[in-house]
């Protein structure tokens, strides 16, 4: 698995969500498989396989949290050049195509939610945006064409 970045937010929740399902969700899972191994024979019980298939997503998620926390770089201004745009940055940039200002957040792809401005770092945007100044334009190709925005400011 490459570099994820988060926020120092991200991460913490991550370990308390990760803490929660190996204790309680653990506990839980077990406790739906005693019960329903106590309906009898368990080859054609299909609470017990549901049980065992909730034990399954449970422990890949717990190992998915894991592999991401192992490999997490947290979001730092201390990190950054806070000339250029990196993971972390708020930027406002124009759009040239459509005639309007954006504020735009550059987040790990964990954290990203273009609906409400937070791109990830690995989307054409993220990546067209990375290790750019103030003042440079950028040119993305989208499904709809080729979409320009200059940056007019940067932010940590």
């Amino acid at each position: 698995m490459a570099e994820v970045y988060l926020t120092k937010e991200a991460y913490n929740e991550l370990k308390d969500k990760l803490a929660f399902l190996k204790s309680e969700g653990r506990v839980d899972v077990a406790n739906k498989i005693k019960f329903a191994r106590s309906f009898g024979d368990i080859s054609e019980n299909s609470e017990y396989d549901a049980a065992r298939e909730e034990e399954a997503i449970l422990e890949q998620e717990i190992v998915q949290i894991e592999e991401t926390l192992r490999n997490a770089q947290i979001i730092s201004k201390a990190n950054n050049d806070t000339s250029k745009v990196g993971v972390g940055a708020t930027l406002e940039v124009y759009d040239m195509n459509f005639d309007e200002n954006m504020i735009l957040k550059i987040m790990g792809s964990i954290e990203s939610d273009p609906m409400s401005g937070k791109i990830s770092n690995e989307s054409p945007l993220g990546k067209a945006l990375i290790g750019k100044s103030k003042g440079d334009v950028v040119e993305v190709q989208t499904p709809a064409g080729i979409q320009k925005y200059k940056i007019l400011s940067i932010k940590y």
